[in-house]
């Protein structure tokens, strides 16, 4: 290989039967690398791609020059989970649907990545937790409000029953029908309404479970599991069980395995045990001689709130909010467009050259730029 001045380059290099050799190693050796400078390159070890310094960040060499990666995103949208019935049902966790890194919620298959178009406006809304019930009043527990990225909607969470005020899914006093929701709030306890737990929304989220005797509670859904029945003996006795949450479900879009969407825990009688909430945010169930609240789910990951108390005053737990989370390739930014409230976070993954945005509040539009 000969190796000259030229008229046109700095070097000439060139050979018909060889090739250039450059720098090699691995993710942790180039962050060791002290003051890169711009222009620099280097082939990644681990993931057997040449990189370029663009003077901030490391980029995969054809995201560096003219040739732009197609806008491929990947989304985890999670709706508010429901609110926990007052001594009753714990509230149903937010829909999940997700394309990345796990099955989506309610057992359907993980969904197709989005193919976005740079400049254009795409809604983005993130859902409220309900607020818990309040033991025999007219405040009722209330249903989760919906996340929606685009196309991609997911469904509040099923708020818990309450005692007297019979809604295992919605506004419906006395009501025996459950709409879907993300996932189904947990069923009433007292000896004249038992109630069946709310229905799930396929590939969102499960049903929560049922009063099987007064006394005992159900579970809200989660991402993953329905929520359980209640157990034990009945409203006299002290060994009514709340049933617990339904598992939530684990999704690696940040790069980090984080569970979602649990649903909260069912209210237990007297001295018996209440309900544990569901991994990911699920609110743990109140005892019914308890002077507390419900437990109330995880802010942003939509898990539901737990039973409240067979105890004047106190309520059940409020749900938890939602969370959008986008991941895309890092040579786009996400521009926030129309709209109020909104909160948001970003992160680069330099191992592979993507960023990811959560998104833990507001509602309206954004752009890819």
């Amino acid at each position: 290989m000969a190796l000259t001045g030229a008229s046109t380059s700095v070097v000439d290099m060139s050979s018909d039967t060889t090739g250039l050799v450059i720098a090699k190693g691995t993710t942790a050796e180039r962050n060791a690398i002290s003051s890169p400078q711009a222009g620099m390159i280097r082939n990644n070890t681990e993931t057997d791609k040449v990189e370029v310094y663009n003077g901030a960040n490391w980029r995969n060499l054809v995201e560096a020059g003219n040739a732009t990666p197609p806008l491929i995103v990947d989304y985890l949208v999670v709706a508010g989970g429901g609110g926990g019935g007052g001594t009753d049902g714990g509230g149903g966790a937010g829909g999940l649907r997700t394309s990345y890194g796990s099955t989506s919620g309610g057992g359907s298959s993980a969904e197709s990545s989005l193919n976005l178009t740079v400049g254009t406006n795409y809604t983005v809304t993130v859902g409220a937790g309900g607020t818990g019930g309040l033991y025999a009043s007219s405040v009722k527990s209330t249903n989760g409000t919906n996340s929606t990225f685009d196309t991609i909607t997911s469904i509040g969470g099923g708020a818990g029953a309450t005692y007297f005020k019979n809604n295992a899914n919605g506004p419906n006093t006395y009501s025996t029908a459950n709409p879907a929701m993300g996932s189904g709030g947990g069923g009433n306890n007292h000896s004249s309404y038992l109630q069946a737990g709310g229905l799930g929304t396929s590939g969102q989220g499960y049903a929560g479970g049922n009063a099987v005797i007064s006394g005992n509670s159900g579970g809200g859904g989660g991402a993953a599991a329905p929520g359980q029945s209640g157990s034990g003996y009945g409203y006299q006795s002290p060994i009514g069980y709340g049933g617990d949450g339904g598992a939530g479900l684990a999704v690696q879009i940040t790069g980090t395995n984080t569970y979602y969407a649990g649903g909260g825990g069912g209210a237990g009688n007297v001295s018996a045990t209440a309900g544990t909430g569901g991994i990911g945010g699920g609110g743990n169930g109140s005892l019914n001689t308890a002077t507390s609240n419900g437990g109330a789910g995880a802010a942003n990951t939509g898990g539901g709130g737990g039973g409240g108390p067979y105890t004047s005053g106190y309520y059940g737990g409020a749900g938890g909010s939602g969370v959008v989370i986008l991941r895309y390739p890092d040579a786009y930014t996400i521009n926030f467009q129309t709209g109020v409230g909104f909160i948001s976070s970003t992160a680069t993954l330099s191992a592979t050259s993507e960023k990811v945005t959560t998104i833990t509040a507001g509602s309206g539009t954004i752009t890819f730029v």
